[in-house]
């Protein structure tokens, strides 16, 4: 199986959710590059599963323990390789060739030839996710210091959708609990995500992230543009299904006098008077903020009875999947795709610097 992205700051994925340990090797950390570790910590923590009623309650502290790269705190310019061992796996819950709907059991079992570990979606699963906050939370430190800021929000849940909000604010929303700008928004999008628990359902959101002072003049045309590297990120996302930049979709049913950013001149400076675009124009950053969004499905694996197949007696069955799961993605998905951009503006911000 593979698991690895970038082209000048590279991450490889290993691991299974209930293997003994997950993990990264990170190839393009500066050498001399003092990591933050309570900023790591910080990070971790926002995704980790068991931290309040609206995630899993499977319980992992997500502590890392880095086995290469580093010498004396510093990276020594040699890949890093960190691992984040399992703890709280509770395999039981999942029975072999009975595939759940929606989620990766059937095609990983054709891909693979059914020797991939099913256990709670095996290298398939959210829970390699970790590495990905890991890796991006360390390409975030060092954007930090070109003055990069990144953030994001839950947009909607269900039809629940969050006040319009400048990137200033979506900024100071993705720390909280609930990362939402409006507090009234956040409750009904807590009240939708319980009541599908309550009905061993499973609800889906639309995250949005913004990333802040990114210069002018990153991304290549083609087959490395911003939008198509930053896409291939967030695809790479379990439960993503869909990405838009700037107004995205909504642009289709725009005249070009209503899309296009017009220009003028500020102080010298070439401005913009609207950022429909989402900060990009040809696949290259304009120095406006990059504004993304995603769509998240609903979580696979419900309580809810539902059809699917028995590939061991080649039977159509119904079966209620157990298992400790999220009922709604997206709050756990917010540090996730900042974790994803961070790492796709680092090995744009690289390829730029060649």
């Amino acid at each position: 199986m593979s698991g690895n992205w970038g082209c000048r700051f590279k991450i490889s994925l290993f691991g299974e959710s209930h293997g003994p340990a997950i993990g990264v090797v990170i190839d393009g950390l500066p050498p001399g590059f003092v990591p933050d570790w309570d900023g790591v910590r910080a990070e971790m923590a926002r995704r980790a599963p068991g931290t309040g009623p609206l995630a899993t309650p499977r319980g992992e502290s997500d502590e890392w323990e880095v086995l290469s790269g580093l010498f004396e705190g510093a990276a020594t310019g040699a890949p890093l390789c960190a691992v984040i061992r399992n703890t709280d796996a509770r395999s039981q819950d999942y029975v072999r060739g009975v595939m759940r709907p929606g989620h990766a059991d059937m095609t990983a079992f054709i891909k693979y030839g059914g020797y991939a570990d099913y256990r709670g979606g095996g290298h398939f699963s959210g829970r390699l996710t970790a590495p990905i906050v890991f890796a991006g939370a360390l390409a975030r430190q060092i954007l930090r210091g070109d003055g990069i800021r990144i953030g994001a929000r839950i947009l909607s849940v269900r039809g629940v959708r969050d006040i319009d909000a400048a990137p200033e604010d979506i900024l100071a929303a993705s720390g909280r609990e609930l990362p939402v700008c409006s507090a009234g928004r956040g409750e009904l999008m807590r009240a939708e995500i319980e009541a599908a628990r309550a009905r061993g359902d499973s609800v889906g959101g639309i995250v949005e992230c913004v990333a802040l002072g990114v210069p002018p003049g990153w991304g290549e045309p083609f087959f490395r543009s911003l939008e198509s590297a930053a896409a291939e990120m967030m695809f790479s996302i379990p439960a993503v299904k869909g990405v838009e930049f700037g107004d995205g979709f909504a642009l289709s049913d725009k005249l070009g006098s209503e899309s296009n950013d017009e220009m003028y001149m500020r102080g010298g400076q070439v401005a913009y008077k609207t950022n429909h675009g989402g900060g990009v124009a040809g696949g290259i950053s304009n120095g406006q903020p990059i504004v993304l969004r995603v769509a998240v499905k609903p979580t696979p694996t419900i309580s809810k009875r539902q059809t699917t197949v028995d590939i061991r007696s080649g039977e159509t069955v119904e079966h209620s999947f157990t298992g400790r799961h999220d009922p709604c993605v997206a709050p756990r998905a917010v540090p996730v795709v900042e974790a994803g951009l961070a790492l796709c503006l680092l090995d744009l911000k690289k390829e730029r610097s060649i």
